[in-house]
């Protein structure tokens, strides 16, 4: 019988995983020489607070020499679940259809908080060829 791992075990090695898949689906893009194109996607509380964080979207991806869609993804308001996200949902399905590596969220929150849901959609994407990235906080290192 195993023991389940504690919530911050699990967020944690979730975070492994991610960086993983990243790393995997950026390295792809290297060997084919295609420049990584990622989907900004942000959940705000107001217009004001997604124009912010699409803006540190923007700066980080040109500060990484990544490309940027030209369509960006938002959620605005008290968040619903993540499969009733009308813009996290069309960010997946553009990503998925080969025009973005990834999807470029401010923090893992924008996403979901509930590992379970988190794994599922790591996984999804994955197989799928794209990858979730973040922007770096003052206590992680880039993403």
């Amino acid at each position: 019988m195993t023991t389940p791992l504690n919530p911050q075990a699990r967020a944690a090695r979730l975070e492994v995983l991610r960086r993983k898949y990243m790393a995997q689906i950026i390295a792809a893009a290297a060997r084919h020489g295609d420049p990584v194109r990622v989907a900004p996607y942000a959940l705000t509380q107001s217009g004001t607070e997604r124009h912010a964080d699409l803006e540190l979207i923007e700066k980080y991806t040109a500060g990484k020499g990544w490309h940027l869609t030209h369509v960006t993804f938002a959620d605005v308001g008290q968040p619903p679940p993540l499969e009733q996200r009308l813009g996290f949902g069309a960010a997946c399905r553009l990503a998925t259809r080969g025009y973005a590596h990834g999807i470029l969220a401010i923090a893992r929150p924008a996403i979901t908080t509930d590992n379970e849901t988190y794994a599922q959609v790591l996984e999804h994407l994955h197989l799928r060829g794209v990858f979730l990235a973040y922007l770096p906080t003052e206590h992680d290192t880039p993403t």
